[in-house]
């Protein structure tokens, strides 16, 4: 892996022009943001309930009303023509989804080299309704020994932003309860395919 792989690039014009974009709309919906960055600039931002497209939209408008300098990893297939470089511009990071350990590995290596790097994660990997969580963001901040921040995206306030910063203790279903408390108040904007039973969360 080359040593630069995952930095930050300057947007190309057309990047740039397609973020104004998005930033415009995201300011048209009536977003408010919340939520103050850890100052340490290290930590996994964990990004749910993901239930729609538009949640992408939202998320940019968020980060940058915020000033956070956020990278987040996505399915390899979203990098192709002809959104690949956008997405690479946006912070995107292309995983192969066969490949999670070798993943997991690479980005507590990532947060080893740098000063500073928000890894922002969809932990439930779809759109789809799932009945649980996937774990590497989980194991990626107690690898790299940073916090996880709670994110939200609360569609019945128009709500986004950051919450509450965890410490992971090497006690998942601890860490996911207090995790899981935030997350029983967010409206997704499909409530059906957004989790429902807590409960399994925390059976990761």
């Amino acid at each position: 892996m080359n040593g630069d792989s995952y930095a930050l690039r300057k947007p190309s014009l057309i990047s740039r022009a397609l973020k104004r974009a998005i930033v415009g709309i995201y300011r048209q919906q009536g977003w408010k943001a919340v939520g103050t960055p850890p100052p340490s600039g290290r930590y996994v931002l964990v990004a749910a309930p993901h239930t729609s497209n538009w949640d992408f939209v939202y998320f940019l408008g968020l980060v940058n009303e915020l000033r956070i300098d956020a990278q987040f990893m996505a399915k390899d297939s979203l990098f192709r023509w002809p959104m690949g470089g956008f997405m690479r511009d946006m912070g995107g990071i292309s995983i192969d989804r066969s490949a999670r350990r070798n993943v997991v590995e690479a980005m507590i290596a990532e947060f080893a080299r740098r000063d500073r790097f928000v890894l922002t994660i969809a932990p439930e990997g779809t759109r789809s309704k799932v009945a649980q969580w996937r774990t590497g963001f989980y194991n990626i901040a107690v690898g790299s020994g940073v916090p996880i921040v709670v994110g939200l995206m609360d569609y019945g306030t128009r709500t986004g932003g950051l919450g509450p910063t965890i410490m992971p203790t090497g006690d998942y279903k601890a860490d996911m309860l207090k995790i899981a408390e935030v997350y029983r108040s967010v409206t997704p904007r499909h409530p059906e395919r957004g989790i429902t039973d807590f409960t399994e969360l925390m059976d990761g």
